[in-house]
């Protein structure tokens, strides 16, 4: 394969990262060509920095919606299996959106060394979650996500866990130059600290359970119509503590988290029971994703598409306000959990 290096993965040539630079139109066209879907020229690039993802219209019916996966991310089994976990809540009639499957029931593709997945559109708008019914309504689905998620685990999807997404990710962070000299032992004492935050919590907690989790639901992955919300984008899936689906629809004052965590357990709990011991993580899970996602970038950085989408990355300014955010996490970290208002 001519230009960039390749991986193989599951017998499979995959490009490198920077390939995404070879997704022309005319390939994403070609892409759907090839397995009996034919657009009608109308592409549209949706707001994805992970994965490529474009609305595309048919030449019969509504639009669609592919999903180019990036090189070296997941494995085929791992997509394949979030790709199971989604059509078990289809089939009990849970609204989240399912990938198409062609005849012979394959819901992941091959093109040109890219792998892909397409979607029906689902229109929506964000929810209202400073409104109780709304997060009410948002929690029995949640409830009826995770009943589904209990009954098995993933075998090739990770756990979220204070290695993967504090230890390993700081590492890299003070292993590779990101953060400016000055400022790499107040990081460097910083994390660590917060890392002994975050350990604190998963011992106040005690032994809590894991399941199969959206593992990125914020208001941008739910869309609502009146018909209520749909949930999208479970890319990010993996296992988890079942809150980890719950503390990002929280926002506001600690007495507004209270009420918003009360909303959305009382619909929750309706379907699926809630170990209250869990609300002792959920500042710690706030920290690691907060360590993780400047990993995130970190690890895209020769990806074109992150230095024009995080042009303040990798500044002075970025890492003093990591820092600053850290602090303040290690002091949230060490107050009463929520129902202790």
């Amino acid at each position: 394969m001519n230009g960039p290096l390749a991986l193989t993965i599951a017998g499979m040539t995959i490009p490198s990262p920077a390939s995404f630079s070879t997704l022309t139109p005319d390939t994403v066209l070609d892409a759907l060509d090839s397995i009996g879907l034919h657009g009608d020229g109308r592409l549209l690039a949706l707001n994805s920095y992970e994965n490529r993802v474009y609305q595309i219209g048919m030449e019969q019916g509504p639009p669609l919606v592919a999903k180019f996966y990036r090189p070296q991310r997941w494995s085929d089994e791992a997509i394949l299996e979030e790709h199971g976990f989604v059509q078990e809540l289809v089939e009990r009639e849970i609204p989240v959106v399912a990938a198409w499957a062609d005849a012979d029931g394959r819901t992941l593709h091959q093109f040109d060394g890219f792998r892909f997945a397409v979607f029906p559109r689902h229109g929506g708008r964000a929810p209202e979650l400073e409104d109780s019914a709304t997060l009410e309504w948002l929690g029995r689905f949640l409830g009826r996500i995770h009943a589904v998620g209990a009954i098995s685990g993933y075998r090739h999807r990770p756990t979220l866990d204070i290695v993967s997404f504090g230890e390993e990710p700081s590492a890299f962070l003070l292993a590779n130059g990101f953060v400016p000299e000055d400022l790499l032992e107040a990081y460097r004492s910083t994390v660590s600290q917060a890392l002994e935050g975050v350990r604190r919590c998963f011992e106040r907690a005690g032994s809590v359970g894991a399941l199969r989790l959206h593992g990125d639901c914020h208001g941008s992955n739910v869309l609502w119509t009146d018909a209520g919300p749909h949930f999208v984008d479970f890319d990010d899936s993996r296992m988890g503590p079942a809150v980890q689906d719950l503390w990002m629809l929280l926002s506001g004052e600690r007495r507004d988290m209270v009420q918003q965590m009360g909303s959305l357990l009382a619909g929750y709990e309706d379907f699926c029971d809630f170990d209250t011991r869990e609300l002792y993580l959920i500042e710690a899970l706030r920290t690691l994703r907060l360590i993780h996602y400047a990993a995130w970038i970190a690890r895209r950085w020769d990806d074109p598409a992150f230095a024009v989408a995080f042009p303040w990355f990798n500044t002075q300014r970025y890492w003093q306000d990591r820092v600053l955010e850290l602090r303040e996490q290690i002091a949230l970290m060490d107050e009463p959990p929520l129902w202790q208002a």
